[in-house]
């Protein structure tokens, strides 16, 4: 069986969770803590992050695109990241896009601040500063989401694919702490309520971390 170490709320765990089950492969998580000392996830990735996936080969891969790659290259079916050479380059530009920039503008000062900063036990409440910089950058972000669906059907083109994986991936996170205005961008919520409806995503809509619950339009389909 394969196994996924991962971390709740993650969007990098998130993004391979999606992958596997649009490849409709079965697998088995274990939660890990990736900021503390585990002898057992340095053994399977020096980095100490998350994820991490032992394929039932036995092969171990890290970092979630390279996974995400692999799987799509041992997995043909579904392709998620397109058939076509151009299409390929631009689902993996936007795919860098959301796990580098818009985690750096939104998922880390957001989620960052209200739930890791939470878990880890650093003293103090979010850093309003972060916060401010988190809450005006999604708007940016959200009307990019925007600019691109109204031009293609998916973010990269006219197939779902990783790009459209990844996008959502972030954004469950930061959904999960109701802070996407989603009412005020009514076209990247008709986008995401689609991804949001289909089999591979329903799964992390029942993710409930202890002590922080989600809002209720969470899991709702017709939020």
């Amino acid at each position: 069986m394969r196994t996924l170490h991962h971390q709740w709320l993650d969007p990098f765990s998130r993004k391979v969770r999606i992958a596997l089950a649009e490849k409709k492969l079965a697998f088995e998580m274990v939660a890990e803590n990736a900021w503390e000392e585990s002898s057992d996830l340095a053994a399977l990735n020096p980095a100490c992050d998350v994820p991490v996936l032992v394929d039932s080969n036995g092969a171990v891969l890290s970092d979630c695109t390279a996974i995400a790659e692999y799987l799509d290259e041992c997995h043909l079916e579904p392709p998620l990241l397109g058939t076509e050479l151009l299409v390929r380059a631009e689902v993996r530009r936007l795919v860098g896009w959301f796990d580098v920039k818009f985690n750096r503008d939104v998922t880390i000062p957001l989620v960052g601040e209200k739930v890791f900063k939470r878990q880890i036990g650093i003293p103090g409440g979010p850093d309003s500063n972060l916060l401010r910089i988190g809450y005006g950058a999604i708007r940016e972000h959200l009307d990019y989401i925007v600019w691109l669906v109204e031009r293609r059907k998916w973010l990269a083109g006219e197939t779902f694919s990783l790009a459209d994986i990844t996008a959502a991936a972030h954004l469950s996170c930061v959904d999960y702490i109701g802070d996407v205005p989603w009412d005020a961008f009514p076209q990247a919520k008709d986008w995401y309520a689609r991804i949001k409806s289909r089999p591979s995503f329903r799964p992390l809509l029942s993710d409930h971390l202890p002590g922080i619950p989600p809002p209720k339009h969470y899991a709702d389909l017709d939020f």
